[in-house]
């Protein structure tokens, strides 16, 4: 085949996937007229804060539309896997969606995964002075340029503060050396957990009770909603719940920027205003179930401690360092800990 036939045919193919990308985006109505907006998680507990958060989204959508848009949440259902949930979200399968930053930088915006290094933040308050304000709207600004209008942030969810919990009592950070976690296997939040001694583990979330039950895993990380609802607690290798607090955890609620364009005027402010509604609802469930959860456990067996967190931050904010310098973040970083 010559040269020129060559690009021919490559220049046909793009110019047919632009055409396609395009049709894809465009709002769909149904059959009675509605707009449907798919909206989804990845936990499948009818009581996570996700679900309180989508279902506000949802009835506040639908209330300020007069029922002109229909949402449709998904717990669970569409995906268990928050890769699942972003492949879909940009197939057009998918609306709205919850993910976390060490899940978007498999889009190639690397700068996301700043919000997942551990001790970033210093407290709850901390955080929320950075995602609801000029760091979180750099942030936003990041990930729709980034993407090429792909994605489009809604807003800031939170997942609470994240603890260890395993098969045994931790006093001090010595006590971790050679203890398999389950957590990320690459990126920053691995690199800040080999620096502590621990083995990383990759187990899905689906699979992880089986895993620390069978001693698979000797432990893991989250926070009080989300593994507890789960009955982690409950196996020999969650028992004990160490407050490391190394993440005040930040979750992206997004949409696909270039269908939003397509939406009316009216109908983008009414799915802003639902979204904002949504972080509220969501933040506030988090939190109020962190100590639920936390009581919870504590009734059900599990033994709760404090530690030192001292050796921990010391181990994290080098890292933090180099990480922010090698993806380009490193004016970002220093305004987070301006905000402290």
């Amino acid at each position: 085949m010559k040269k020129n036939e060559w690009a021919y045919i490559v220049g046909v193919f793009l110019l047919f996937s632009l055409i396609l990308a395009g049709c894809t985006n465009q709002v769909k109505r149904e059959d009675d007229g509605t707009i449907k907006i798919i909206a989804a998680h990845n936990q499948t507990s009818p009581d996570n804060p996700y679900q309180t958060g989508l279902l506000e989204f949802k009835r506040v959508t639908e209330e300020l539309s007069n029922g002109e848009i229909e949402v449709e949440v998904h717990a669970g259902t569409i995906g268990t896997e928050e890769s699942e949930l972003v492949e879909k979200l940009q197939l057009d399968a998918v609306d709205v969606v919850v993910v976390s930053p060490g899940f978007m930088t498999q889009t190639g915006i690397k700068e996301v995964d700043l919000f997942s290094a551990p001790y970033l933040f210093e407290s709850y308050d901390h955080w929320l002075r950075v995602v609801d304000g000029d760091v979180g709207e750099k942030m936003a600004k990041m990930i729709n340029d980034k993407s090429d209008n792909s994605f489009k942030l809604l807003g800031y969810w939170t997942a609470g503060t994240r603890h260890f919990y395993g098969k045994k009592p931790i006093e001090s950070i010595d006590d971790l050396n050679g203890v398999s976690l389950r957590t990320q296997t690459s990126g920053v939040i691995s690199d800040f957990w080999k620096a502590v001694g621990v083995i990383p583990s990759n187990i899905s979330w689906g699979e992880l009770y089986q895993g620390l039950q069978q001693d698979v895993v000797d432990s893991s990380e989250n926070a009080y909603p989300f593994f507890v609802q789960q009955a982690h607690h409950t196996t020999p290798n969650g028992k004990y719940i160490v407050e490391t607090a190394h993440d005040y955890t930040t979750r992206f609620l997004l949409t696909n920027g270039s269908k939003f364009d397509n939406y009316s005027k009216e109908h983008q402010d009414i799915i802003l205003k639902a979204a904002e509604a949504s972080v509220a609802a969501e933040r506030k469930a988090t939190n109020d179930q962190d100590e639920e959860y936390k009581e919870k456990a504590i009734d059900d067996g599990a033994i709760v401690s404090d530690i030192d967190r001292g050796p921990f931050i010391k181990i994290a904010k080098p890292i933090q360092d180099k990480f922010a310098k090698d993806i380009g973040v490193k004016n970002l970083l220093d305004e987070i800990r301006e905000l402290e």
